[in-house]
């Protein structure tokens, strides 16, 4: 990940749900609970290696060369730019973690 900035930010907010989640509930376990899936969607939202994945699929067996990084680097930069290319990854995003958290907040909830 080439900018940290964006994880600090994240992790920073998902403590802070993790406090409201603990404050309104009293339990430990949806804190844990909490803690456990902000960490999940944080890791699987900024950690993979989009250079490798924005690539052809054909050249995904291969490693990523030089000439590659540095045009992906010029071309996406860092941070959300980096989804503009792939839409579908985007909606499919969005269905994932729109479920995750709808069951997460009937737990919390509930």
């Amino acid at each position: 990940m080439a900018n940290d900035a964006a994880l600090r930010t994240c992790l920073l907010w998902l403590a802070v749900v993790i406090l409201g989640v603990g404050i309104c509930t009293h339990s430990f376990k949806k804190m844990l609970v909490t803690y456990v899936l902000g960490l999940v969607g944080i890791s699987c939202l900024l950690l993979p290696d989009w250079d490798y994945f924005n690539r052809d699929i054909s050249r995904w067996p291969y490693p990523v060369t030089v000439e590659e990084r540095t045009e992906a680097a010029f071309l996406y930069g860092s941070g959300f730019r980096r989804f503009t290319k792939s839409s579908l990854r985007v909606i499919t995003y969005s269905l994932i973690y729109g479920y995750a958290i709808k069951k997460w907040w009937k737990y919390v909830c509930g």
